[in-house]
């Protein structure tokens, strides 16, 4: 009986794993409040208040993750890796900006292989 009970919560936590994942490396949404005053004629102050959410556009991008250049910010290839202090691309692989990030991405997969952030400036 104790066997089973270990079995299931193993298996859901495989199961699960993959899912939280995905969830924790998803761009958060940041809650805006903007307070507007506005007076009128009658001596009467009105206070209005506006929420709206922003999306935080710029992508995490991690190792062993597939990229896809639709989520990249500022997409370019960077053919001259040497002026931004990169080591040359191994075989197969090439040198990707995204935002203010250099990716190391294969070329035939999209799989990433290295994240340096903040390189380019």
């Amino acid at each position: 009986m104790f066997k089973k009970i270990l079995m299931t919560l193993a298996t859901t936590t495989l199961v699960a794993s993959p899912i939280v994942t995905a969830q924790a490396q998803a761009a958060p949404h940041r809650q805006v409040t903007r307070t507007v005053v506005t007076h009128r004629d009658h001596g009467r102050t009105v206070v209005k208040k506006q929420s709206y959410a922003r999306k935080d556009d710029h992508r995490r991008w991690a190792k062993g993750q597939r990229f896809d250049r639709r989520y990249a910010t500022n997409y370019r290839v960077i053919a001259n890796y040497r002026n931004y202090r990169l080591s040359p691309p191994p075989r197969g692989y090439h040198w990707v900006r995204s935002g203010n990030d250099a990716v190391l991405v294969a070329i035939t997969s999209g799989i990433i292989g290295a994240v340096i952030g903040s390189a380019i400036r």
